[in-house]
């Protein structure tokens, strides 16, 4: 009963930073602030006894006008807003997130819980690199608690509206306004409480029993995405809103890290990483011992193996299985979905683990993958992702998406999606169609990574591509429209489509020169 006994372990942990579903309150004090934005008024109460330091340094950049002007420039529906970097107000938009004072604040870490209407400092992977960037919790998020400074939270009815109307601005794949006007922050005002007539009647904060305690947080996503370990010789980027955290490595049954993200259901989704010495194993004799330990569940009818299948990850071995079951967790009975990736290498192998409620695990599943993909060695650069794009996207391990993925921005853009339906529900369907796309991944991938680098390094080469391969989506729409009952119909659909594009790529060109060039030297 080992993964059992994990995922319980998995569970226990999740839980220890989950709260209840509240509005977060906090006490009254003689001064607030009220941020004159773009979208309407957000007036902010602080929690002195909590975070003395953060308080006196909000105060004091509102009172010099440091945040006028300034954007919110992070922006996700259902868990926070993000401003109070100054580069935001005219400076280049790949560098927003990255400004603010040089003087930087130690943490306050507190017990209030991050709930709706908390405001709370953002920082960078050293707990003590808080300097002017802020962040106000849209939906709860206690996963954050007891690892980020909580200094106050809104308290006007009118100032909830205001973070509603912010979190439902259009966004590009950033996270940041696509409308930047919209989300600018006018002007920062210190006033006496009694100065303002509309405050909320609220009780104190709902807070956790204690700081956590069995897990050491590392390197939280708020800030640097990247995680660095020397022991294990790797690095990865943690996915934004999560944080990453050790476990006490002495229960056989505890991963050596985990990921605790956003709550969607009762539990948080979570990654853990289990970092295992080869012993000159070979990357079968891996697999098939890591699938023996799961045979005495499936005989035992508690877990269902859903897939599994070899791939490759950063051009290394790997192999993914996908799982389903159910526990008792208190008096709750939850139902789990699991994909658990073993990334092969000759001294060590990776093995992750993404989990989440069944219903729930498709969320968050290609925030996995980023992070999976996103695998190096500190002793070496990174190998060039296999799967990828410009957001750090996995494509999977069937093919055919990397350079799509890469152009239209993002796993889930309308034409990857198509991609995948059509090659997942229509060519593998058949003998034929299955050959095709094995000998197509060979030749695809072959060339493919090095197209995808390009287009992240040149937009207009990425615009050239963009153009380039839309009408190739086109031709492969008519699979949508067709009835692909037998071997013969794949064949002969797929020949027609391939014919169709070798005369829009090379016949119809070719034509076009060949008369260009002939009426060129008529005139001669």
């Amino acid at each position: 009963m080992k993964l059992l006994n994990k995922i319980f372990l998995i569970a226990a942990v999740s839980l220890l930073v989950l709260g209840l579903n509240n509005y977060a309150f906090a006490q009254y004090d003689e001064k607030l602030v009220v941020l004159d934005t773009s979208l309407g008024e957000l007036v902010i109460d602080f929690f002195p006894n909590d975070a003395p330091n953060h308080v006196e340094n909000f105060i004091e950049l509102s009172e010099s006008g440091y945040y006028d002007g300034v954007l919110f420039h992070r922006i996700i529906p259902g868990f926070m807003i993000q401003g109070g970097d100054p580069n935001t107000i005219d400076g280049d938009p790949t560098t927003w997130g990255t400004g603010g004072p040089s003087t930087k604040l130690n943490a306050e870490f507190n017990t209030i819980k991050h709930e709706r209407g908390i405001v709370s400092m953002a920082r960078a992977q050293d707990p003590n690199s808080a300097g002017s960037q802020f962040f106000i919790v849209h939906g709860n998020a206690n996963f954050l608690d007891g690892q980020y400074t909580v200094f106050g939270r809104i308290v006007t009815e009118a100032s909830f509206d205001t973070l509603d109307n912010i979190a439902s601005v259009v966004t590009d794949g950033r996270d940041a306004p696509l409308d930047p006007q919209s989300v600018r922050i006018i002007s920062a005002t210190v006033i006496d409480e009694h100065q303002h007539p509309d405050l909320l009647e609220l009780d104190e904060p709902q807070r956790i029993a204690a700081m956590p305690n069995p897990i050491t947080p590392i390197s939280p996503s708020v800030g640097d995405p990247t995680f660095e370990s020397v022991e294990h010789d790797i690095k990865f980027d943690i996915p934004e809103g999560w944080f990453l955290q050790e476990l006490d490595d002495s229960d056989p049954n505890a991963p050596d890290m985990v990921a605790i993200g956003p709550v969607s259901g009762n539990l948080p989704a979570a990654i853990t990483l289990e970092v295992k010495p080869t012993n000159g194993q070979t990357f079968e004799e891996i697999v098939a011992a890591d699938f023996e330990v799961l045979k005495e569940e499936i005989e035992a009818n508690s877990l269902t193996v859903i897939s599994q299948d070899d791939t490759i990850i950063n051009g290394n071995e790997a192999h993914t299985i996908v799982v389903e079951t159910s526990f008792h967790f208190g008096d709750q009975l939850l139902f789990v979905k699991f994909e658990k990736i073993i990334i092969y290498g000759e001294e060590k192998h990776y093995v992750f683990t993404y989990f989440d409620e069944k219903d729930d695990f498709d969320t968050y599943l290609p925030q996995f993958m980023e992070l999976v993909t996103s695998i190096g060695k500190l002793s070496e650069p990174v190998a060039s992702a296999d799967p990828g794009d410009e957001n750090g996207e996995a494509s999977d391990e069937n093919g055919g998406c990397l350079i799509a993925t890469a152009t239209f921005g993002s796993e889930l853009a309308p034409q990857v999606q198509q991609l995948r339906e059509l090659r997942d529900n229509t060519i593998l369907s058949t003998e034929s169609g299955t050959a095709f796309m094995s000998g197509f991944n060979q030749f695809y991938y072959s060339f493919s990574p090095i197209i995808a680098d390009l287009e992240r390094e040149n937009p207009l080469f990425k615009e050239i591509v963009k153009l380039a391969i839309t009408p190739m989506l086109a031709t492969l729409s008519i699979l949508n429209h067709v009835e692909i009952n037998s071997e013969a119909d794949m064949l002969s659909i797929g020949l027609a489509i391939i014919m169709l594009n070798v005369g829009m790529y090379f016949v119809a060109p070719a034509a076009a020169i060949y008369k260009i060039k002939r009426k060129s030297t008529s005139y001669l």
